[in-house]
């Protein structure tokens, strides 16, 4: 890979990793509702979770989307369906305290992990990253750099967006607050399916 198109692929994955998308708005959320500590796990079940479901897509997972024409539809609207459903519990949540028996768990490594499996964002970033990025040559390298560059953007970016959402939480102790943030982020998580829905 030349030095050029490496940088174009750092540049590519940093932006796609720090904008807001799914992942992002579930993180901060997290962040939000349980504090950073508790949101670590999905913090690592992203961070590492994306860069596998590139390298299966490189190792040969994309043909099948091409191959089995029904495998796009049910992955999109599958998806779809995931992103409301979590909106709505981003919308419900409550703030939680260590103390509190009631309170609602945040997402785990591996439900944060299978996440990126029906998310929009993570399949274009990953599908356009490993053709946009990779030489007919010297695949295997590309794919190598492709999957690495994103495991350090995903750490970054992740532990960012969920470190945002704990500030939040340390900010704004007055619970009248709370909800209409959450319900905020859950539109934000709404919103990022129209452009999957377009297509």
């Amino acid at each position: 890979m030349t030095p050029d198109l490496y940088l174009g692929l750092v540049l590519f994955a940093v932006i796609m990793a720090f904008t807001p998308g799914p992942n992002n708005t579930i993180l901060m959320a997290s962040g939000l509702a349980h504090g950073f500590r508790r949101t670590l796990p999905a913090v690592a079940g992203v961070a590492l979770g994306f860069p596998f479901l590139a390298l299966c897509i490189g190792l040969g997972l994309g043909q099948l989307l091409e191959a089995v024409p029904g495998f796009h539809a049910a992955l999109k609207y599958g998806g779809a369906a995931y992103l409301v459903w979590l909106a709505w519990k981003i919308a419900s949540d409550k703030p939680s305290e260590s103390e509190s028996a009631d309170a609602g768990k945040p997402l785990n490594f591996l439900a944060a992990v299978g996440f990126q499996w029906v998310n929009p964002k993570a399949w274009i970033m990953a599908i356009t990253a490993l053709s946009d990025y990779t030489l007919p040559g010297q695949y295997w390298l590309g794919l190598g750099s492709v999957v690495g560059t994103f495991v350090l953007t995903g750490i970054s970016s992740a532990s960012t967006w969920a470190g945002f959402g704990a500030v939040i939480k340390a900010l704004l102790n007055d619970p009248r607050w709370f909800r209409p943030i959450n319900i905020g982020l859950a539109v934000m998580l709404l919103l990022s399916l129209l452009p999957m829905l377009r297509h």
